[in-house]
């Protein structure tokens, strides 16, 4: 896929559970800073499958999975539904 800064897919709905918006106002990090470089391509901490898998993932309207860490160091996902409606954004323990 291209990383030219082009969005891949539209995110619908971004919703965020309330212990990953506490996670992001501890570390001083902006949230939408993650959102963005998810719907354009940039997976995260994947293994090479998961990122090929988002791959084919967005090319045939399938859920979508990112993985980040905050400045803190704390993991978080970020999970695009497969009809694009929503994104997630939650910790791991929290799926």
């Amino acid at each position: 896929m291209s990383r030219t800064g082009k969005f891949l897919f539209l995110p619908g709905q971004i919703v965020a559970t309330p212990a990953v918006l506490e996670a992001f106002r501890a570390a001083g990090d902006d949230p939408m800073t993650y959102v963005v470089r998810h719907i354009a391509g940039d997976w995260g901490e994947l293994s090479a499958a998961d990122k090929a898998e988002n791959e084919l993932s967005v090319r045939q309207g399938f859920r979508i999975l990112s993985a980040y860490r905050m400045s803190s160091g704390i993991r978080f996902w970020i999970i695009t539904e497969a009809n694009r409606s929503s994104t997630t954004l939650l910790l791991p323990e929290q799926y």
